[in-house]
């Protein structure tokens, strides 16, 4: 579990269709977003679309949820507690896990017009800024004052 901890940078996200292909996910062709997983059970996922000065008006713009996490046999469990969508609040949303050093790709299934729709998200971890791994620019060695 703790190969998961830490903050994510969302390189892709497309839909799959039953032959294995790939297309254009929700978020258009340069999807931005970050998600966070901490050693406590929370996590969070923030996602728009990077071309969302020229999307279509029906396009979909962001999407987002946080709430708690743990991982069961490779499968990682999201109990959703807040999301930009509330039909999702309250509800468990499973997502088959493939780390592979700082790549981890997540495989999920939403219900579009009541058809299942399998997705892949690729993500890459992000490593802390040096203010934050030692606060005001101060090493982890030396003593506060």
């Amino acid at each position: 579990m703790e190969d998961l901890i830490g903050v994510w940078r969302l390189l892709a996200y497309v839909d799959l269709d039953e032959a294995g292909g790939s297309r254009e996910g929700p978020l258009g062709p340069d999807p931005r977003g970050l998600l966070i997983y901490d050693g406590h059970g929370h996590m969070s996922v923030s996602m728009m679309r990077g071309d969302h000065a020229t999307a279509p008006e029906s396009a979909t713009l962001f999407m987002g949820y946080a709430g708690t996490w743990r991982l069961v046999d490779g499968v990682v469990k999201h109990d959703v507690s807040v999301s930009a969508h509330p039909f999702q609040v309250g509800t468990e949303l499973t997502r088959e896990a493939e780390l592979d050093g700082d790549r981890l790709v997540l495989h999920g299934v939403a219900t579009i017009g009541g058809r299942p729709q399998r997705r892949r998200l690729t993500w890459q971890r992000v490593s802390a800024p040096a203010s934050a791994r030692h606060p005001a620019g101060r090493s982890s060695a030396q003593p506060r004052s």
